[in-house]
């Protein structure tokens, strides 16, 4: 999993490119990314897959602020970004949001 961040060129806006490896999809056929920014939507937002098996969607956000996600995989199993900025515990679960930092 990779997190790549730029920003604009005023700073105002922090582009994020979200991946999920062929190796972390574990053969999912569907990945969407549910976070701060979509209100936690987990049907919102659909990552593309790739050639070579990745998944990856580029989303513009604030810069600034920090946000929280995780990935769906296969509309059934939620997974933390092994490269996130930090982890935090999750209000409703037993677990911990990846946090991207912009």
């Amino acid at each position: 999993m990779a997190v790549k961040k730029s920003f604009s060129k005023d700073k105002k806006t922090c582009n994020v490119t979200f991946t999920v490896s062929p190796e972390a999809a574990q053969g999912a056929k569907k990945i969407t990314i549910a976070g701060d920014w979509n209100s936690w939507s987990s049907t919102e937002q659909a990552l593309k897959k790739g050639k070579d098996g990745s998944f990856s969607i580029k989303i513009a956000l604030e810069a600034g602020k920090e946000y929280q996600f995780r990935y769906l995989l296969d509309g059934t199993r939620w997974e933390n970004d092994w490269a996130a900025d930090k982890y935090i515990p999750a209000p409703f679960s037993q677990t911990d949001n990846s946090v991207v930092i912009c």
